[in-house]
């Protein structure tokens, strides 16, 4: 008799560093499965804020590590870091949080097309 099991799909994180006087954030860590469990329970220990887009994270796991994202990134990496400063300025004032970006489709027509 064959045994069905819940299987979950392979989960995959990507955690980016952006550091002033670079000019693009770096892929510091990426994994699937294990790995990616603990980068984002490393994020989470250390109240770094997780933004989920399957789409998002498919195209930075083709980066290599310690590498700047490509070019055709930075206009949806540049609305996570403004979302990121949102957040943080909202709970030093007690407004509520804003709303995340839609990362669902990442690159316009026009990044596509570069």
């Amino acid at each position: 008799m064959a045994e069905s099991r819940n299987l979950r799909p392979l989960q995959s994180a990507v955690a980016l560093a952006y550091r002033s006087g670079e000019p693009a954030p770096k892929v510091v860590a990426k994994g699937r499965g294990l790995v990616a469990e603990q980068i984002i329970a490393v994020a989470n220990e250390h109240g770094v804020h997780i933004h989920e887009s399957k789409e998002l994270v498919s195209l930075l796991m083709d980066v290599d590590l310690d590498r700047q994202i490509p070019p055709v990134l930075y206009r949806i990496i540049a609305e996570l870091l403004a979302w990121l400063y949102h957040i943080e300025a909202a709970q030093k004032s007690g407004m509520p949080l804003p709303p995340p970006p839609d990362t669902s489709s990442p690159l316009t027509e026009e990044d596509q097309n570069r």
